[in-house]
């Protein structure tokens, strides 16, 4: 919807939702309370809301438990042995990939160290890795601490690359030209999918074939795309991504992370990796034999037995990925910040700027609010009339209306405290 069609009020808001096909979905989640009325909560980014099922899906693994024992890896309803393999489907359609090309394991930061200690294969020419200036920290130390473990220097080991001055988003040319400069030099490309503080959608597939262009790898970390951005990682021919299933995945505090390798790597058993009894075929795994053979997918580089208490909560949540379908989320969270940007242009008197870029292809979810002085108090403010937002320093309110389970009228209350309380 373009913004000449949105309109400024209450009705009309109330209009979207009752026209929205996803309305219903909202009824999936917990809200927490304030007042003793759910919150509007536009926290996804950070967090997700729990899914109502999640509860009964890890009583499921619970209740297995309880009556098996042991047993459970062998028999139940869904046994443990294969538990993981269970989300490969459905990760794969949201990740556009097969399912041989993704698999669950550990926790995020965790998932990029074993990714690029495969990938990254330093030589005295080619040892260089570019990735934004400002990433999120983890992502940070995880490619300092990287380098400095082959003996390398981060200063000149890396290269950070910042946005133009007087701008806050990354041009995609830039980012193509910073990657050709490199040239030869360049052994890795190790970016964000969305960048977290200002929300700007990359072009993953142009920053791709720059790097491959090169000879260099091409990484993401997609933390902030999972379950927000439809991809298409096996047609883009990215060699790797990781990332964490508690934002828009819903699956909750410390939940278990995934993991792409495109097929012509994850097929070579011969690559490098840090193997683990739970990398190899199921066939040979209680044969207790030495000599690490791990499986051709994406599943070799899984190590430690399946986290299966966390890995419900995310089955759960994926099953409602599946009844609503990430285009139509995508479909619907176009049109909720397109109506959220339009609102805050309707504003008079208060300063702030929208550093998230306005075009809906280089952003998912969220909008980045830089407020010069009020920032901490209008997100307190925000937190007091029950609308949960988050606070980045310097200045910056991350609001994001999580299709599955925010509404346009979600949308227009949290304009409307601006428009009357600042």
């Amino acid at each position: 919807m373009e913004a000449k069609q949105y309109e400024n009020s209450l009705t009309f808001a109330k209009s979207m939702d009752q026209a929205d096909p996803l309305q219903s979905f909202k009824k999936h989640f917990h809200f927490p309370k304030h007042d003793n009325k759910p919150v509007i909560y536009f926290c996804g980014n950070s967090l997700g809301l729990q899914p109502v099922t999640a509860s009964a899906s890890i009583e499921e693994e619970l209740q297995t438990w309880r009556e098996m024992a042991v047993g459970g890896y062998f028999g139940g309803k869904n046994p443990w042995l294969y538990y993981h393999e269970q989300l490969r489907p459905t990760l794969g359609k949201l990740m556009g990939a097969s399912e041989d090309e993704v698999t669950v394991m550990n926790a995020l930061t965790v998932n990029l160290h074993l990714l690029m200690l495969s990938f990254y294969k330093p030589s005295a020419e080619r040892f260089k890795i570019l990735m934004e200036a400002g990433a999120f920290p983890s992502d940070q130390y995880a490619i300092e601490t990287l380098v400095r473990m082959h003996g390398l220097n981060p200063d000149s080991a890396i290269i950070e690359v910042a946005p133009k001055e007087g701008e806050k988003c990354l041009r995609t040319e830039h980012i193509v030209e910073e990657i050709e400069k490199a040239g030869s030099s360049l052994a890795m490309v190790m970016f964000s999918g969305i960048q977290y503080y200002t929300g700007q959608l990359f072009d993953i597939a142009s920053i791709t074939r720059a790097a491959h262009s090169v000879g260099a790898i091409a990484g993401f970390d997609l933390a902030h795309v999972a379950g927000n951005v439809p991809m298409q990682l096996h047609d883009w021919d990215v060699d790797f991504t990781a990332w964490c299933s508690y934002k828009y995945l819903n699956a909750g505090p410390g939940s278990v992370a995934g993991a792409f390798i495109h097929e012509k790597h994850a097929k070579n058993t011969h690559m490098n990796r840090l193997g683990g009894w739970w990398g190899n075929p199921e066939s040979t795994r209680f044969k207790m034999e030495k000599g690490f053979e791990p499986k051709p997918t994406a599943s070799g580089w899984n190590m430690s037995t399946t986290q299966v208490m966390n890995t419900a909560a995310l089955k759960a949540s994926l099953k409602i990925f599946d009844e609503a379908g990430i285009d139509q989320l995508r479909k619907k969270s176009i049109s909720l910040t397109g109506y959220l940007e339009f609102l805050l242009h309707q504003l008079n008197g208060l300063s702030f700027e929208i550093i998230t870029p306005s075009q809906k292809t280089d952003r998912g979810a969220q909008l980045s609010l830089y407020f010069p002085q009020q920032g901490k108090a209008i997100q307190e403010k925000m937190l007091s009339k029950g609308i949960v937002v988050d606070y980045r320093e310097p200045g910056v309110i991350r609001v994001a209306p999580a299709p599955l389970y925010c509404s346009f009228e979600d949308v227009y209350k949290f304009y409307e405290i601006l428009a009357t309380e600042f």
